[in-house]
């Protein structure tokens, strides 16, 4: 297990990249945009972006409304 921050909430989590990351948590779609530790990740890198202890993880998509 993983401790990490994501969009400021602690999570303990299994995945081992971001692009698993994303899996778990029900992210899906091209429209997401992530960063890691203030680092942004584009989609063709998260399968290859390591998750570790106290990362801090921005997931960032877009509302409906107005």
């Amino acid at each position: 297990m993983r401790k990490i921050i994501v969009n400021g909430e602690e999570k303990a989590v299994e995945a081992a990249t971001l692009d698993a990351l994303l899996g778990l948590l029900d992210y899906e779609g091209s429209w997401i945009a992530t960063a890691v530790n203030g680092e942004i990740v584009r989609r063709p890198d998260r399968d290859a972006c390591a998750l570790a202890d106290g990362d801090r993880v921005e997931i960032l998509s877009p509302m409906q409304g107005g």
